[in-house]
């Protein structure tokens, strides 16, 4: 795989706090976490030799989770009578999520804190994902850029009449873009993020 590194010279901030094992689905909206999967790839998946990262994938952004959050924090490893979600299940979710084994820890992590089932949480997890129109700028990209967060934040912007600033951020580790992160309704449309800068990651 093309190693696409972003590089940015960006301030992280620190995680806001947060409980677990919270009851399944009481939340206020979600945040979609979007990788770019070269940079994932460069700081931990080569190193794991994940499918993820074999020569070919060809992948940019990926959906790393659809999180359910609150205004304040946000529940993780929520309490569910919900089953966990079949291998073929998580399997189908590879195209989008790069592999089965991301899919089942987001279920686990968020998707239980949903309300939803494995069925429904992971096909909202897809309307969500296919209801952001990834930039062109990043299709064909095969070499390091430098370049401010901005960038990306106009892109997407531009690309999606609708996202307003208020409503994406990008993150960063050890130098490096990291992930595009935006909230949305429970109905899946852009929504003023909360506190965003420290949202959840993971």
């Amino acid at each position: 795989m093309r190693h696409i590194l972003l590089a940015l010279a960006w301030l992280c901030a620190a995680p806001a706090a947060r409980a677990e094992g919270e009851r399944a689905g009481q939340f206020d909206y979600y945040v979609m976490a979007l990788s770019w999967s070269a940079a994932w790839c460069a700081l931990e998946g080569d190193d794991r030799r994940d499918p993820q990262c074999d020569a070919g994938r060809g992948l940019t952004f990926i959906l790393h989770g659809l999180w359910p959050q609150n205004e304040e924090g946000w529940p993780s490893y929520c309490r569910t009578a919900a089953r966990d979600p079949s291998r073929s299940q998580t399997a189908a979710m590879a195209d989008i999520m790069g592999g089965a084994g991301l899919a089942f820890y987001q279920w686990k992590k968020h998707g239980r804190c949903s309300g939803l089932s494995p069925e429904a949480y992971f096909a909202t997890a897809r309307r969500a994902f296919g209801g952001i129109v990834i930039p062109a700028l990043f299709a064909d990209v095969d070499a390091r850029l430098t370049l401010p967060a901005s960038v990306i934040e106009d892109a997407f912007v531009e690309s999606n009449p609708g996202l307003g600033r208020d409503q994406i951020t990008v993150t960063c580790k050890d130098g490096l873009i990291e992930e595009v992160r935006l909230c949305l309704t429970s109905d899946l449309a852009p929504r003023r993020c909360a506190r965003m800068r420290s949202a959840t990651a993971g």
